[in-house]
């Protein structure tokens, strides 16, 4: 009854959307209806009204529904949704104020002269747009109404032109800031968890064992993140379109003609160049700069991109002699606020001197110049032609209906999932031949084809949340979220072009004169289509498009994660062992230096500390060659192992799902009536049946053959965290050796009170002489290599008791302690002259070798290696 209710939910969405019904009403109507049906005729027919649903019963799609509308809302960890208004209303109001007509017109005239180049200017300024608006909607429209007729006007081929303006409006797709990569990063961490259990119970169910390595994991997918890894594959796109005009402008001219400029290249024309394209291009670097270089959020990145369209929308709207006055106070507001934050401590709290409180004030009155200067330009737009009373109306309008879809979305995935919709997809992908590759191509071909009929919006929040787990958890391709997004967004990009439902070619339609023809249309965006396919396949090909730009800030980041991150030790390993081939020698050389050292004054435990550092330094190489070995030998026995292996897990995951269909089959016994209870009984015989003949296919060597690969990997394993702890100490005892000596100085600070003890005793009650006594111990604490002589001043502060005068015991230990002290400082005051600078460069020698894992980050070079490194998709799937 599960899939009868499955089935009836699609219908009813289907049949409400093809009837013209809000989006936002079909998606929770058709599964409210759906449950309640399935909830009643539970309840009537088998007396309980879970009796109908996979998992759960109406109770718990409830929950999950005030849990995904508090999650949407309430939740801080989704507060990426708050950037959408924010964007909505930046690109709007670029619109609204005629900046993005300015833009076109200053292009067309300085591309104009070459072959193609109005077409290319085309594709500049619509890449510009999707940077500033995201809605493919508001920017094919646009791009419609002011470039079309201009290109038809310079005899421009009229396929060339609509495909040309169709394609570049869908650019808001995948150039970040997008409303799409939003929407997808916010679907896409949701996935991430899902797809992270789905990965922890396959691991569990192959291996036993319920704590999946670290490095298996997968991570949740940001808003920024989304950006960072779509800018690439963004600009990908934008140079094929230019290189197919200009091509085409080569080869046949008539196709794309030169447009001279009838003016004059002067002075003004430079101006009006600059000023129609410096704006737009700055703001988009300090949104999308502001959140690669880590300085602001996705949503503090929309509050500057908002305010910033709101001051040009003043100065483009005004048109007069003050018109650029409110944009140049809050730039030089901004400047000044930069230079203070940069050079001072601006810190009203903390001011204690006549220049710390004259900073403070210049920085509040920068303050109130830009708060001013705000004022100044929203009012400006809001009397001249109620332009931000539109623009509010309609980033209004657009974020309620997102915001609405996303909560009935939400609803609809809930009931999929109660009627067990998520475990058929899931069944079904996974059986298909071909593994990861198939199920992938299979789901991009579903979501094309969804693009004629939905909006981008309705596939993220519906589709992506049950394909995307199912992608994600696949060890065999080990895909990253921000890749399976952005692949994902360049397919509904397609979606949008294609004849004949595409919406671009809908939204093109409704603005272009009548002497266009919709099959001159079509024909236009065909090229442009096989280009974005050809780069959804440079991007499927090369991940690193994608993934290597998130990786890149991340390890770059003030939050980087430490090189003893066990998500980043292959990666290292693989740098580090060519470069240990490469400094052999120099390493050696500095080994067989620092054990020439004189170390006879050193105390017996540093000094055999020192020298199993030196030891372990030594052995590194030997150990890397065991590293390197043991992956040969895996190397060697995998590509006949994993055929084997993949079979074998293939029919395993078979025979789990038919166990669980078992156990379904037997509660739905327990409750069934006398009747119901034979079929139930003879489904469970088929079942166990077609288990047997399962378990049969499995060849007899699998388990040798299993037993045999994960010795060797399990060797590999264990050679590798060999090599990783004897690298770890080889480096960290002489980091801890050179601290102790250079808290000497510390040391020797303590030598009056330490020695003023045994007179503090002599002369005062116990309790005082405990509380001196404790104080120097507390000093003592914080010096390092010192742990001795508090030991000694702790068994001194026992040893003295209230009621007994005797304090012998205490000076005892008071001398041991005294005597331990000037041992000590005696070896730190020679190790400070003639050892500590050795040490020193040995340290360095090996710092970004050996001593790499225990740096607090990697550097720049570093990172860019590891970066790369990253962004490569691993197939795990052995492990599993």
């Amino acid at each position: 009854m599960e899939i009868f209710f499955l089935a009836l939910l699609l219908i009813l969405l289907i049949l409400a959307l093809a009837s013209g019904f809000p989006v936002a009403f079909s998606l929770p109507g058709s599964a409210i209806i759906t449950i309640g049906l399935a909830a009643l005729s539970g309840s009537f027919f088998a007396g309980d009204e879970s009796a109908y649903f996979a998992h759960g019963g109406p109770d718990q799609w409830l929950n999950a529904a005030i849990t995904n509308f508090r999650g949407i809302y309430f939740e801080v960890e989704r507060d990426t949704l708050i950037a959408i208004p924010l964007f909505v209303f930046m690109g709007i109001m670029l619109q609204r104020s005629k900046i993005a007509e300015d833009l076109l017109v200053a292009m067309a005239q300085l591309f104009g002269p070459v072959p193609g180049g109005l077409g290319i200017a085309v594709v500049f300024v619509g890449a510009l747009l999707a940077a500033t608006t995201g809605i493919v909607g508001a920017t094919v429209i646009a791009m419609g109404l002011i470039s079309l007729p201009v290109m038809l006007r310079n005899k421009y081929n009229v396929p060339l032109a609509t495909g040309t303006i169709a394609a570049s409006g869908t650019l808001g797709q995948i150039i970040p800031p997008s409303i799409v990569l939003i929407i997808l990063a916010d679907q896409l961490s949701s996935a991430t968890d899902r797809a992270a259990t789905l990965r922890k119970t396959e691991y569990k169910e192959a291996t036993g064992s319920f704590s999946m390595p670290t490095e298996f994991n997968l991570t949740s997918t940001s808003a920024g993140e989304m950006f960072l890894g779509a800018l690439l594959p963004g600009l990908v796109l934008v140079g094929l379109y230019m290189l197919y005009i200009l091509i085409i402008a080569l080869t046949k001219p008539k196709s794309a003609p030169p447009v001279p400029y009838e003016g004059v290249y002067d002075r003004d024309f430079i101006k009006r160049v600059l000023l129609a394209l410096v704006p737009p291009l700055a703001l988009i670097f300090m949104v999308l700069g502001s959140i690669v270089m880590g300085i602001a959020t996705v949503n503090q990145a929309g509050a500057i991109g908002a305010i910033g369209a709101m001051v040009m929308a003043g100065y483009r709207l005004m048109e007069g002699k003050h018109a650029f006055i409110p944009a140049i106070l809050a730039l030089i507001s901004l400047f000044i606020i930069g230079l203070l934050m940069n050079n001072f401590n601006i810190n009203l709290k903390a001011a204690d001197s006549t220049k710390d409180y004259f900073v403070v004030f210049i920085a509040l009155v920068a303050v109130l110049i830009f708060l001013s200067s705000i004022v100044w330009t929203g009012w400006r737009t809001y009397k001249i032609e109620n332009t931000l009373r539109d623009v509010m109306i309609e980033t209004a309008k657009t974020t309620s209906l997102v915001f609405i879809i996303l909560i009935g979305a939400a609803m609809l995935t809930a009931a999929f999932r109660a009627f067990g919709g998520e475990e058929l997809v899931r069944d079904f992908l996974t059986g298909l031949p071909g593994g990861f590759i198939t199920k992938f191509l299979v789901v991009m071909f579903v979501i094309f084809l969804l693009g004629f009929f939905l909006d981008f919006i309705e596939i993220a929040v519906v589709v992506v949340p049950i394909i995307a787990p199912i992608l994600l958890a696949d060890t065999s391709a080990n895909v990253t979220g921000v890749w399976l997004g952005v692949m994902i967004g360049v397919n509904m990009q397609t979606s949008f072009l294609t004849p004949p439902f595409g919406f671009a070619l809908f939204y093109l339609r409704g603005v272009a004169p009548k002497i266009v023809r919709t099959i001159q249309m079509y024909k236009g965006v065909i090229p442009f289509i096989l280009l974005q396919l050809a780069g959804l396949g440079i991007v499927g090909v090369y991940p690193s498009l994608v993934n290597y730009l998130p990786n890149r800030v991340s390890l770059t980041s003030e939050t980087a994660p430490p090189p003893r991150n066990p998500r980043l030790q292959l990666c290292i390993e693989e740098m580090l062992f060519p470069q240990y081939d490469l400094e052999n020698l120099i390493i050696n050389e500095s080994i067989n230096k620092a054990r020439l050292l004189d170390l006879s004054y050193v105390p017996e435990g540093v000094r055999t500390k020192l020298l199993n550092a030196f030891n372990s330094a030594a052995n590194t190489f030997s150990l890397v060659n065991n590293v390197r070995q043991a992956e040969q030998e895996v190397a060697k026995f995998t590509p006949g192992y994993k055929p084997l292996h993949r079979k074998v897990r293939a029919i395993q995951r078979k025979i789990l799902r038919l166990e669980k269909k078992i156990k379904k089959s037997k509660e739905a016994l327990n409750r069934a009536s006398f009747n119901e209870a034979e079929n139930y009984k003879q489904k469970i015989d088929e079942l166990s049946a077609e288990i047997s003949i399962l378990k049969e296919k499995i060849p007899k060597n699998w388990n040798k053959v299993n037993q045999n690969y994960k010795k060797l990997d399990n060797l590999e394993k264990r050679v590798r965290i060999e090599y990783r702890n004897n690298a770890d100490n080889a480096y960290m005892a002489i980091v801890d050796v050179i601290a102790i000596i250079n808290d000497l100085p510390k040391l020797r600070s303590l030598k009056d009170k330490i020695f003023d003890l045994k007179k503090i005793i002599d002369n005062k009650n116990s309790i005082e002489s405990k509380k001196a006594i404790k104080e120097v111990e507390r000093l003592i604490t914080s010096i390092k290599g010192t742990n001795l002589i508090k030991s000694i001043l702790v068994k001194a502060r026992k040893s003295l008791s209230e009621k007994k005068t005797n304090t012998s015991n205490t000076i005892k230990e008071l001398d041991k302690a005294l005597h331990l002290y000037a041992q000590e400082l005696k070896w730190r005051e020679q190790a400070k002259t003639n050892l500590v600078q050795e040490l020193g460069k040995y340290e360095k020698t090996i710092r970004n070798t050996i001593g790499l894992r225990m740096q607090e980050r990697l550097n720049s070079e570093q990172a860019k290696i590891i970066a790369s490194c990253k962004a490569v998709h691993r197939d795990i799937s052995l492990s599993f």
